[in-house]
This record gives structure tokens, C-alpha cells and sequence, in this order.
């Protein structure tokens, strides 16, 4: 491990130990597995409480990510249910979307600690999140969420370093975002669209696309995959399958994104406007 990340990784536990005790928002991420690790070799797994929230825009294989993780760390858990749709400012779907779903999520978590008698609560942020559009943040940040990976400057890769190191699964798994973030701003959010749109990615992950994105445009799928794995998608037998799939999932057309994958592609459009 760099000198310069084990620093990190140090101050990291210093900072948690300052907690006390302290709820993670966890859901079986690269961030949110290596911090609940980290907050257990800190604190203890006594003073450590996993909360997971389950919402229409919560993919499956996440959760069951999630309960692997938590037979190896043996920490504390907790599930409840959140109704996204019924989020003011959610289903609707506009450019603040995410702000009232982490808002109404984090207020949830929050509930959780309180009756656990926890006295922080903190997410898995880190400082590569600080370079994109995450209203979300506004939300964590008026709620008092600490998020300690952006205080002592831990980057992504150096996450993924320390994951590695530390033997979780987790260190080389992609990132999935909130399968909302699937669909263009203004376009309303249903419980039917998140449907189509995890089926179609369980698709794709079941067929090896582990990094990959299923865009909804209406009734058209547009499918993002990295680059070097284009040629590959567009094979006729594997093609067959994918479109197959898709369509079973729901959609009628299916469209494969020559620009390949990039997470928060849907942002292109604010950016545009």
C-alpha cells in the first residue's frame, strides 16, 4: 500500500474513532462496503450499525451484494422500506430529483440510528463525487451527514487500493448508480419503468456486461457499454440475445450508444441546456 494512502486510511479510522458509534448508509457498494469495514476495525462492530434502504430504484443483485458483505463482516443490520414515488419531487423527476430521494432516504437512516442510539450517521462519499452534478450532496451535507472518505481526500481508486488490500469482494466491482438515473429528466418515473429498466441490466449482467448502463427512452432501450466491449455486443448470436432480452424486458426498440459507457450521461442535457 502508498504511504500516502495508508496516511489516509489512518486519519480515516481517527476520524471514526471520534464518532463514537456510528449508522452507514450502506448498500453494498465499493464505498459504502470499505467504510463499513473501516467504521468496524474503528469502532468495533458493538458500536457499528449497517442500514440498507430499500426502494423501487434499488437493484437486487445490489442487496444481494449487500448480504454477502455482511456474512464476512458480521455487523450489525438493518432494512427498511422507503416509498421513492411518493417522495415529493421524486417521480416527477426533475434536475433536483436527487436531492428529495436523499433527503427522504437520509432522514430515514437517521430515524434508525437514533433508535439504535447511534450518534453519527455517515455515507461513503468521496472526493471524486465533488466533480459531478450530486444535488444529493446538498441533501447529506443540510442534514449533518459526515462523510468521512471526502474529509481525509480518499479518491475512488484509492478505495478500490484499499479494498484490495483489506480482501473485499467489493474492490473491483462497478459503480451502479439509482436506476432513476436511467431515465432523462422530465420524463415522469414509474415503478413499471425501474421494472424494465432492472430487468434489462440483469440482463446484460447475466450475459457479462458488468459494467454497462440501460437508458429509458420511452418505448427505445439505448444500451451504454465501455468502449473496448462494443464489437463485442454487436456479435449476431450475442446481439440476438441482447435485443431478445430487452425486448422481454418491456421495450420495443433497442439501441446500442456508439459513444460507449459514462456514468451520469443523462446529465449531458443540463449541460447542453
Amino acid at each position: 500500500m502508498q504511504a500516502e494512502v495508508q496516511k489516509k486510511y489512518e486519519n480515516l479510522l481517527e476520524q471514526l474513532r471520534g464518532y463514537g458509534s456510528v449508522a452507514v448508509a450502506f448498500s453494498g457498494g465499493v464505498d459504502s462496503a470499505l467504510l463499513l469495514y473501516a467504521a468496524r476495525e474503528a469502532l468495533g462492530k458493538e458500536q457499528v450499525l449497517a442500514v440498507t434502504v430499500l426502494t423501487p430504484s434499488y437493484p437486487a443483485h445490489e442487496a444481494k451484494d449487500a448480504a454477502r458483505l455482511l456474512q464476512q463482516l458480521q455487523v450489525p443490520h438493518i432494512e427498511v422500506g422507503v416509498d421513492q414515488l411518493a417522495v415529493p419531487g421524486f417521480a416527477e423527476n426533475g434536475p433536483e430529483r436527487c436531492y428529495y430521494c436523499k433527503l427522504a432516504l437520509f432522514e430515514t437512516v437517521q430515524e434508525m440510528a437514533a433508535l439504535h442510539h447511534c450518534a453519527y450517521v455517515a455515507d461513503g462519499a468521496n472526493v471524486d463525487d465533488e466533480g459531478d452534478y450530486r444535488p444529493g450532496m446538498k441533501a447529506t451535507a443540510e442534514l449533518g451527514i459526515q462523510s468521512p472518505f471526502r474529509q481525509v481526500g480518499l479518491t475512488k481508486d484509492e478505495l478500490r487500493q484499499l479494498s484490495q488490500e483489506f480482501g473485499l469482494f467489493t474492490w473491483n466491482k462497478p459503480s451502479y448508480a439509482c436506476l432513476a438515473s436511467r431515465i432523462p429528466y422530465g420524463e415522469p418515473i414509474t415503478a413499471t419503468k425501474l421494472q424494465m429498466i432492472e430487468a434489462a441490466e440483469q440482463a446484460l449482467l447475466d450475459l457479462g456486461f458488468a459494467e454497462m448502463r440501460v437508458r429509458y427512452h420511452g418505448g427505445l432501450a439505448r444500451i451504454e457499454v465501455p468502449q473496448v466491449a462494443i464489437e463485442r455486443i454487436a456479435q449476431p448470436e450475442l446481439r440476438q440475445k441482447v435485443v431478445a432480452a430487452l425486448k422481454a424486458a418491456g421495450f420495443t426498440y433497442i439501441s446500442l450508444d456508439l459513444e460507449g459507457f459514462r456514468s451520469g450521461s443523462m446529465n449531458d442535457a443540463l449541460t447542453a441546456k
